[in-house]
């Protein structure tokens, strides 16, 4: 039987489907048609674009015109629930397969399960799984390689799996190696223009990412990064960046590590802001209260670590945080998206990124060939930009609220590696450089201060455009050990505290 993506019946049934929806399921209907058993496809749409919604259709009609049942399979347990939901919208009789389930009875009543991968293969382990007449296999959030150990029980299905970012979250087992072939949705920039997705207003703020570490999953290590993201200057550069931004809007934090997400909970709680905090420490109940609390509460912060990436959808998020560095471009996306959602009165969102991550992986709305990633994925990923070129082609913007206070000052840039060039040309030694940066902040300070005491306090506001210099300083003189940048620091702010005393005696 030939399978047709429209049916001719009036009835209205699940959610309304956009062009590009119907584009989408045509496409996977036809090679159903071509290919209807032991071959794998993967369909990419970025979150936020209805993969779901696809799915589900797709299910209906494959159900419909074959007579034969769908497996759906899903890493958690929220996407458990949301995947049935949506399925009994479109009429689809659907079981839950999780933990409470311990025998899988071959239901005539059921046309289509909605499966935990580690509890469905325990019980296909166990002998106690009967599943027949499964057609089509649909894997939610393709990318993680949990699934793989199932495919070998389904190897005479058609096996649709769907993800925004078709590469695997294991680099050792790429995604080409199981999927024959890749459909590409529509691009993120393209369904923002038609109003499906809110626009994005990007903030990066530099992090020296040195002390970070890479473990065998390829990512940021949580403990190096706690290390880093703990520390009280990290912080503090994180409330700057909410309370310059994104006060009193909603906002959802991002963070690599559990004590990382609980002193960020004190930061803001101390500064009397309305927050909780959520990992996988709280329970069912407390999970419910605090994400009620958070759909609930206009001006509320939520920090957290992992959980809230896929799985989560609150469309009244005005701000995302990443309050942590990846090299997963997956987990890029889906932070990014969690705020994507349009809503009433919400046609865009703020992203706050405190761990080099847009120069990393390019701004969100960037067109990616996705086509390029899926077959060659470690081309992509040898030429991701390091850390240190980030690093190096950094530029610091002072930010506006200190701006402000330097009212009187009409030119905050210093160009460190000019002066160097220039410097360098005149024959002078290259500490005539820092001497001259020394003098522009001394003057900046004084020119907007009534006395040296003021002076001084308001030469703290610099710390990150002096970090921001003698990092540019110890590129041009190739000296660049963090025992000999701290020294380098820690001199220029005493030598500005001399500068500043001699301008106002």
């Amino acid at each position: 039987m030939v399978l047709n993506s429209q049916d001719k019946e009036e009835k209205v049934i699940g959610k309304k489907l956009y062009d590009y929806q119907h584009g989408a399921i045509d496409k996977i209907f036809d090679r159903i048609n071509e290919y209807p058993t032991s071959y794998n496809l993967l369909y990419q749409l970025p979150t936020g674009g209805g993969k779901t919604v696809i799915f589900s259709e797709i299910a209906r009609k494959y159900i419909q015109q074959t007579n034969q049942k769908v497996l759906i399979l899903t890493h958690r347990i929220e996407l458990c629930k949301q995947t049935s939901n949506m399925l009994t919208e479109f009429e689809v009789d659907n079981k839950i397969i999780d933990s409470s389930v311990k025998q899988v009875h071959n239901d005539a009543d059921i046309t289509c399960y909605v499966a935990m991968v580690e509890t469905l293969n325990n019980r296909i382990k166990e002998e106690k799984a009967d599943i027949n007449d499964i057609g089509l296999v649909i894997v939610d959030e393709a990318h993680y390689n949990s699934f793989r150990k199932l495919f070998k029980y389904f190897d005479n299905c058609f096996i649709l799996g769907v993800t925004a970012t078709p590469l695997s979250s294991n680099i050792n087992l790429p995604m080409r190696e199981i999927y024959d072939d890749l459909i590409v949705g529509e691009k993120i920039s393209s369904l923002i223009e038609k109003g499906f997705l809110a626009e994005a207003t990007m903030y990066s703020y530099n992090v020296n990412l040195s002390t970070l570490k890479i473990g065998a999953n390829g990512d940021y290590t949580v403990k190096s990064s706690e290390e880093l993201y703990a520390k009280n200057t990290m912080q503090a550069k994180l409330v700057n960046a909410y309370e310059t931004t994104s006060k009193g809007k909603k906002t959802l934090i991002f963070n690599n590590g559990i004590h990382t997400s609980r002193h960020v909970y004190e930061v803001f709680k101390m500064a009397g802001y309305k927050i909780m905090y959520i990992d996988n420490t709280n329970t069912k109940d407390e999970r419910k209260h605090i994400l009620d609390w958070f759909k609930n509460t206009p001006d509320a912060i939520l920090t957290s670590v992992g959980i809230l990436t896929t799985g989560f959808d609150e469309p009244t998020i005005e701000t995302i945080i990443i309050n942590r560095a990846t090299k997963s471009m997956a987990l890029y996306f889906q932070m990014i998206g969690r705020g994507s959602r349009v809503f009433v009165n919400k046609n865009e969102f703020s992203v706050l990124d405190l761990g080099n991550n847009v120069s990393r992986f390019g701004l969100w709305t960037s067109d990616v060939d996705w086509h390029l990633i899926f077959k060659n994925p470690n081309f992509y990923l040898e030429n991701l930009i390091s850390d240190d070129e980030i690093e190096r082609n950094f530029r610091y913007v002072m930010p506006d609220n200190i701006k402000e206070m330097f009212a009187n000052t009409t030119e905050f840039n210093f160009d460190i590696k000019e002066e160097y060039a220039i410097a360098t040309k005149a024959f002078l030694k290259s500490k005539v450089v820092l001497e001259r940066s020394i003098a522009q902040h001394a003057t900046m300070c004084t020119e907007n201060s009534e006395d040296v005491f003021d002076a001084h306090i308001l030469s703290r506001e610099l710390n990150d455009d002096i970090e921001f210099r003698i990092k540019q300083y110890s590129y041009c003189i190739l000296k660049s050990s963090k025992n000999y940048i701290k020294w380098l620091e820690e001199d220029y702010k005493r030598q500005l505290r001399v500068k500043i005393s001699q301008v106002f005696n």
